[in-house]
């Protein structure tokens, strides 16, 4: 198992490129279970879930290939319709099989998911969903079992605007026959991304960007290509820390639209943003204005980077209130940051952090994977030596972080530990 040490005091300068969406990636990855051929997705991120789908799939018959971030997947010969324990258990993604696999073939056997561990996510709306269009769910073992002859369109609201469930039951309504109405959909960058694969390969699919989904399912998919987007998560993770820093990092290969509520948010703490087409540039020269955050559906603050908010507010001027409508419960990094000497109170789900505290090194554990980013940032701040272990969970979505941010000036080095 790896760990990092982390040497506090530098300050971030320079550019760096962003790689495509890990949430994507695992979005559009089991739409190869659609339909039968060669899929190509350009810009895929070498990181942990991204081999662990594809080990996945290749438990049911793909063989693919990844190189030089391009992803090949064959789906010629699917030989087998259940997604085990054994990859399930690693993320939450893997779910995302259930869908497909049901829709072509009438039937999938599905591990319930694990992931990161920062609370309940239940998927009751994936089950719900699915049941809607007429599959016969029951839960045994462990495992979700879904069988249906053809699935039939129907109207589904979401009570709960879910990115998971909408994927998952857009990927299954493309295949059923009739028309489906989805309300309350969730509209991420990651769920357009995904409705405009199906589109390429065929799927009839109106309202793409909107809470408010139509599809008209289709007898048959073909086989289509796609460059993955930006990855909106690790760029929002690099600015905050380029901001922390007090330093001057330009971003490529991003959509500055994917980071509205960040950039915002970011202008109002003091830093000094600006944006082309493709790129994003920060800089930052003070200690940060306290700014409040609600991590809430898209486009409001992303759930997935309000831990790193928290330690980026570790040096303001004042105290930030940090609130998550979608993970109440995602907080479980705060202790770790109060072994770093962060004042943080937390209560129902809401942290506030009171910044100016004196930030010393020391050993701290990651819990989940926007959890380690935020821990890497606070270390880059202070004083000393800050060890992290367990960063085999920043290194499910995070494409060679560490490199990135040495390249960036940063003083990260990686080391194998005997720790647990």
């Amino acid at each position: 198992m790896d760990k990092f040490i982390v040497t506090g005091g530098s300050r971030l300068s320079g550019t760096v490129s962003i790689s495509g969406a890990k949430n994507a990636s695992l979005a559009l990855m089991p739409t190869c279970l659609l339909a039968s051929g060669v899929f190509t997705l350009h810009n895929t991120p070498n990181n942990r879930d991204v081999h662990t789908f594809s080990l996945l799939l290749e438990q049911m018959g793909v063989q693919w290939k990844l190189e030089k971030n391009v992803l090949t997947l064959d789906s010629t010969n699917i030989t087998s319709h259940e997604a085990p324990y054994e990859y399930v258990k690693q993320m939450r993604a893997s779910i995302y099989v259930l869908g497909p696999l049901v829709a072509r073939y009438g039937e999938a056997m599905v591990s319930l998911p694990g992931g990161c561990n920062f609370g309940p996510r239940p998927v009751d709306l994936h089950l719900k969903g699915l049941e809607k269009l007429g599959a016969e769910i029951t839960i045994e073992s462990g495992y979700i079992h879904a069988k249906c002859k053809r699935l039939q369109g129907t109207h589904f609201h979401f009570d709960v605007s879910s990115v998971g469930a909408t994927v998952n039951i857009l990927m299954a309504a493309v295949l059923a026959h009739g028309q489906t109405t989805l309300t309350n959909a969730a509209f991420e960058p990651e769920v357009i991304a995904i409705a405009d694969m199906l589109v390429d390969m065929g799927a009839q699919i109106s309202g793409i960007g909107t809470p408010t989904l139509e599809i008209q399912g289709v007898d048959a998919l073909h086989a289509a290509n796609q460059t993955t987007i930006p990855d909106r998560i690790e760029a929002g993770t690099f600015l905050i820390a380029a901001a922390m820093t007090k330093g001057n990092v330009t971003l490529e290969n991003v959509q500055p639209s994917h980071l509205a509520a960040e950039i915002q948010k970011l202008e109002e703490a003091g830093c000094v943003v600006t944006a082309t087409e493709n790129s994003v540039t920060i800089s930052m020269d003070d200690d940060p204005q306290p700014v409040d955050i609600t991590a809430a559906p898209y486009p409001a603050y992303p759930t997935d980077t309000q831990a790193q908010w928290a330690a980026f507010m570790m040096k303001c001027k004042g105290a930030a209130t940090i609130k998550d409508t979608i993970y109440p419960t995602r907080f479980g990094y705060v202790p770790e940051l109060q072994r770093l000497g962060a004042d943080i109170e937390t209560g129902d789900g809401y942290a506030i952090v009171r910044g100016g505290s004196s930030l010393t090194g020391a050993t701290v554990m990651s819990s989940d994977l926007r959890a380690s980013a935020s821990l890497v940032m606070a270390g880059m701040i202070a004083e000393g030596e800050t060890e992290i272990l367990r960063v085999y969970h920043l290194d499910r979505g995070y494409e060679g972080m560490e490199h990135k941010l040495t390249s960036l000036g940063a003083n990260i080095r990686r080391e194998q530990t005997e720790e647990f």
